[in-house]
């Protein structure tokens, strides 16, 4: 990227990342980078396949392994009953009070935006309940846009979801970074042509993450500031 400038060594250790043009736009994922909502999806996944198979323990190890992507490619991807997004829909509303936003994220995102820096969301989640989620947590008004992977005609590891968001947030990709927690946010962001960063606080395989060769990774939701607005002016 024209925009970032890393060494292996940086992306090895999630130092921060030499610039050699401002960030205009940060384009997010939702779960696992904002939100801790793994304990939620893991529930939400039980009681679906409870519901609708009936039988069996969950594979959840599978089901982890394919987190990022939307609901529906999972239970196609896995083999399972598109007939489980209901209930697992449901019951991720009914337990969105138990999501909880990661430290340092609000602070974050508000210096973020006190530097003029455009915010989106693009999340594997449907739009509506990525918006509800944020609502409710106190975020939702930080961002420019949430895009959920029923809002565009291919979902992540295609490039539509930061494509749209680019578009709406009038953005040059070559000053846009995308950040994520799994190997589909990695591929949208290239797909899109903006600076893929992995984010390694929550609960993804960082070294499945880290073997896609990131152009960043970080392991605090701090270290981003650096990335963007420069180590001088961070708090």
């Amino acid at each position: 990227m024209d925009s970032l400038v890393t060494s292996q060594d940086h992306a090895a250790t999630g130092t921060r990342a030499h610039r050699a043009g401002p960030v205009g736009a940060v384009v997010f994922d939702l779960d696992g980078v904002l939100v801790d909502s793994f304990a939620v999806m893991r529930e939400a996944f039980r009681t679906a396949h409870a519901e609708v198979v009936g039988h069996g323990e969950p594979p959840f190890e599978e089901y982890e392994r394919h987190l990022g992507r939307y609901f529906p490619d999972i239970m196609r991807i896995m083999g399972l009953p598109l007939e489980m997004e209901a209930p697992f829909v449901r019951e991720s509303y009914r337990l969105a009070h138990l999501v909880t936003v990661f430290d340092g994220v609000p602070e974050m995102l508000r210096e973020l935006r006190a530097h003029g820096i455009g915010l989106a969301v693009a999340t594997g989640k449907s739009g509506p309940r990525a918006r509800s989620l944020l609502e409710q947590l106190g975020l939702l008004d930080l961002f420019t846009v949430v895009i959920g992977s029923d809002e565009v005609a291919r979902p992540k590891p295609a490039p539509d979801i930061v494509l749209k968001a680019l578009d709406v947030l009038g953005s040059d990709p070559a000053r846009t970074v995308m950040i994520g927690d799994a190997v589909t946010d990695l591929a949208s962001a290239r797909g899109a042509g903006v600076a893929a960063i992995a984010a390694l606080w929550g609960e993804g395989d960082d070294e499945t993450l880290l073997a896609e060769h990131p152009d960043v990774v970080l392991r605090a939701p701090s270290e981003l500031l650096g990335v963007c607005v420069g180590p001088s002016r961070t708090p």
